[in-house]
């Protein structure tokens, strides 16, 4: 951030009084401004026993496949922008369940919410943002071609809770590989 949104002036970073932390503040107006995580919102959407995917058309990790999911929106709830998100991807309408995982990502400043969902209908199809949509088993799913990491470990974690018939609420947080030798 170079310009403050409020009245054009440069911005400074520094830590405000009774702060921190460093601070996107206006050099003139004083304004400060909060850059905080991005909220991503989602579902593991279910048929049958198997898993709704879509094949990303667009960046990052286009061709990969993914659950659909995507940034919540102003004036939007969790659960209305997992249904929003599910749709715009898949084209399809869900029964929104309870909510499952929560993902923290810190290095890349983003929080995942991904509910259960039942897809009621068959009229699931490729949109503007996936090239493809399909149903998996557990055995079918591409592994090798998962496009985020919290992807394969909210897949795995799920046909585990099926074999036990226990969905708890599930925590984690992904942090960024250290490099080796360091």
């Amino acid at each position: 951030m170079k310009y403050c949104s409020n009245c054009g002036e440069t911005v400074e970073k520094r830590i405000p009084e009774d702060d921190n932390r460093l601070r996107h503040c206006c050099t003139s107006c004083e304004s400060i401004h909060y850059l905080n995580p991005k909220v991503i919102v989602g579902t593991v959407p279910i048929k049958e026993g198997k898993v709704l995917l879509c094949k990303r058309a667009i960046h990052p990790r286009h061709g990969l496949w993914t659950l659909p999911a995507g940034f919540l929106e102003n004036g939007e709830t969790i659960e209305q922008g997992a249904f929003r998100e599910t749709e715009e991807e898949t084209f399809t309408k869900v029964e929104m369940g309870k909510l499952y995982a929560i993902f923290n990502i810190p290095q890349i400043h983003q929080v995942y919410m991904l509910h259960l969902a039942k897809v009621v209908n068959n009229d699931f199809k490729e949109t503007t943002e996936s090239l493809e949509v399909k149903l998996f088993n557990e055995e079918d799913i591409p592994w090798e071609e998962l496009a985020f990491p919290f992807v394969p470990t909210i897949l795995k974690s799920y046909f585990q809770d099926v074999k036990n018939n226990d969905f708890p609420l599930r925590t984690q947080t992904i942090e960024r590989p250290k490099n080796p030798g360091s």
